[in-house]
């Protein structure tokens, strides 16, 4: 539903998929992994990368999870401590802060745990017209969770600018990650 939303979307400022002034800006009401509340504006005068996914995932979230990383770490030491990765869990009942704190301790320091509610992940989740759902239980009651897997990407003020998407090539990533970096608040 995101991508058929966006595809009369232009791409001239961004060479990833160009969302700003399509999306509204970051806001939510979370828990981080920490156990305490957290609000999008405590994320103000960093870049945000925000995605959605949960820590049993056996595919698309360790795969992005690990992208991501690999692309910060391609960055400077400045660029990357004005940089959070917000991992958004849709699983609050199996991903509590503690094993919220495991997961994202696999990566680097930018990255943050953080889920919520029904009532808040529904909330958010409908922000970003995404959706997500559990699937049925087995005999041990594993069950997988559907998520959205790009990545979206908002400037210092908490304004949505781009989409990172699985198939958008590395570098061009790279080179409009350091492009919003490179912005600071007010410009």
């Amino acid at each position: 539903m995101l991508g058929s939303w966006l595809a009369g979307c232009s791409d001239t400022d961004w060479q990833t998929k160009d969302i700003s002034g399509l999306m509204p800006p970051l806001e939510f009401d979370l828990t981080s992994e920490s156990g305490e509340t957290v609000v999008a504006q405590a994320f103000r005068g960093d870049v945000t990368l925000l995605f959605f996914g949960f820590t049993h995932c056996h595919d698309v979230c360790p795969t992005t999870m690990a992208h991501l990383d690999s692309i910060i770490g391609e960055l400077d030491e400045e660029a990357r401590g004005d940089l959070q990765v917000l991992f958004v869990s849709v699983d609050p009942s199996r991903d509590d802060p503690d094993t919220l704190r495991e997961y994202t301790a696999n990566y680097g320091p930018e990255f943050v745990g953080v889920t919520g509610t029904e009532d808040a992940l529904n909330a958010l989740t409908r922000r970003y017209r995404v959706t997500y759902s559990h699937g049925e239980k087995d005999e041990t009651d594993h069950y997988d969770v559907s998520h959205p897997n790009a990545v979206f990407a908002f400037d210092r003020e908490g304004k949505a600018q781009f989409l990172i998407r699985e198939s958008d090539p590395r570098k061009v990533v790279i080179d409009d990650l350091r492009k919003l970096l490179g912005r600071r608040l007010g410009a």
